[in-house]
């Protein structure tokens, strides 16, 4: 493909891409195709000959299309949004060209000093403390498991990089995190080394955040014990329904014995956008690291992932690796990303979160933030004034966790079974898309209105059709 092709296709393609926004509704919330189907479809073997563009831009289209969930369709309100918008698509488009590999100052310099820049912005717009730094990752799931790789380390003076755990004198860790915290920290504290005995999980109250009284029970035990109190991973927004830690009194706990403090606020943390609601975080005084994704409720495409710390020289020190190969001249003047974190090799994700941050300013993400928790709320109100569905959980965001009660269901096996007969049947629909959870031993539906252009409209729209399939439900 030369250049004149290139453009030909490539206009042709943008135009495409505003088209499938401008018209997303027309299509499927949830891709209507039956496991296997579009694995069916493709060859088995790859190509021997190059293929013409027109070829494969028609099979994206008449098979790849239809087997897509569409994520920025405004009634995808399941899990928590994946959120795109049209300066952050443009900065990917950038990013591709560039093709760039910003694993160091040198490699990118714009790179490097874009990301340390946007990060500051993005700190000081969340209101945490000025001596956090940043750095993008991929996902919660990797910033958290840097939080428990650099704790293991500046507990252990970094022998366990050196030695592995075969010199600690037989030393035992213990991770602790509420029975809402988000499925990665199980998977990162196997993934650190310590082994899913290592993991307390500690009960939650009505509201199903972590009850801080059992927390420090639990450590006190553990210390005397022998046990080592490591890490807290708290949740400023549990994946299930948003329930928020109680972040201060968990931080006091943590002081006083030298505990790493970690706050996931993957989804519920850009609502620090908006000062009403800074109380979810409190001081932050004792936090040690702070993650929230960009990705999820910013306007900035997957994956863009902001992770604060504290002690910076304990994450570098836990990642940082420098054969002679990587060494520059500038290294000792300039910040060189790909030591603090897993990966060598780093896109340039900062370009998405600056032109996100640009064009919309603040006072445009405050704006979008404070629709989707009004959406949320009157969704909340709603619900609590219908006899025929019960809100499960607070709902202090726009994140609604409910169930129907269907006539004559008082057992709650019955109750379960209708409710999952009634998230099946408006997933099939098309028009709408939800997903269930489980709290307090009970089957959940959750309804998540964030979507970057969701309107007032579409939660209407969505509530009345889980209003209709109900009632046709109870006839069947």
């Amino acid at each position: 493909m030369d250049s004149n092709e290139f453009r030909r296709h490539a206009h042709a393609l943008v135009d495409w891409m505003a088209d499938y926004i401008d018209t997303i509704e027309e299509h499927p919330v949830k891709a209507r195709v039956a496991p296997g189907e579009i694995a069916e479809q493709l060859p088995t073997k790859g190509p021997q000959a190059g293929e013409d563009m027109a070829a494969i831009l028609a099979d994206f289209r008449e098979l790849v299309l239809p087997g897509m969930t569409h994520w920025q369709h405004p009634m995808f309100m399941g899990y928590f949004p994946a959120n795109s918008s049209y300066p952050s698509v443009l900065a990917e488009m950038l990013t591709a060209t560039l093709g760039a590999q910003c694993m160091s100052w040198e490699t990118s310099p714009a790179a490097a000093e874009l990301e340390g820049r946007v990060m500051e912005w993005l700190r000081d717009w969340l209101g945490l403390p000025a001596d956090f730094e940043g750095v993008i990752q991929d996902t919660a799931s990797t910033a958290t498991l840097c939080a428990l790789l650099s704790a293991r380390e500046r507990a252990t003076g970094f022998l366990v990089n050196e030695h592995g755990f075969a010199d600690l004198d037989e030393r035992r860790f213990a991770i602790y995190c509420s029975t809402e915290a988000h499925s990665s920290v199980e998977k990162d504290v196997k993934i650190a080394g310590f082994g899913s005995a290592a993991l307390r999980k500690i009960p939650v109250d009505t509201d199903f955040a972590m009850r801080p009284e059992v927390l420090a029970e639990r450590i006190e035990s553990d210390l005397a014990e022998g046990v080592v109190p490591l890490c807290v991973i708290a949740a400023l927004g549990t994946t299930s329904s948003t329930a928020i830690d109680p972040i201060d009194a968990i931080g006091v706990i943590c002081a006083e014995h030298g505990t790493w403090f970690h706050v996931d606020a993957a989804y519920a943390g850009t609502a620090l956008l908006l000062p009403e609601f800074r109380w979810m975080l409190g001081s932050a005084g004792n936090v040690d690291s702070f993650v929230v994704n960009p990705h999820k409720w910013m306007a900035t495409n997957f994956d863009c992932t902001a992770y604060y710390v504290r002690d910076v020289d304990a994450l570098v020190r836990t990642f940082e690796i420098q054969p002679e190969y990587l060494r520059t001249r500038a290294d000792d003047q300039v910040r060189n990303y790909r030591d603090w974190g897993i990966q060598l090799g780093r896109r340039f994700r900062a370009l998405k979160l600056w032109f996100v941050m640009r064009s919309f300013g603040l006072d445009g993400l405050q704006a979008m933030l404070r629709r989707h928790i009004e959406y949320g709320q009157w969704l909340a109100e709603t619900i609590d004034t219908h006899p025929g569905f019960e809100r499960l959980a607070p709902a202090p965001l726009n994140c609604v966790c409910f169930r129907w009660l269907p006539p004559g269901g008082a057992d709650e096996a019955v109750i379960e079974k209708a409710n999952q007969r009634l998230l099946a049947n408006i997933q099939d629909s098309g028009k709408l898309y939800l997903t269930h959870t489980r709290l307090d031993g009970r089957y959940a539906l959750r309804i998540v209105p964030g979507q970057t252009r969701v309107e007032r409209f579409h939660i209407e729209a969505a509530w009345a059709l889980i209003e209709e399939t109900a009632r046709n439900l109870a006839v069947d």
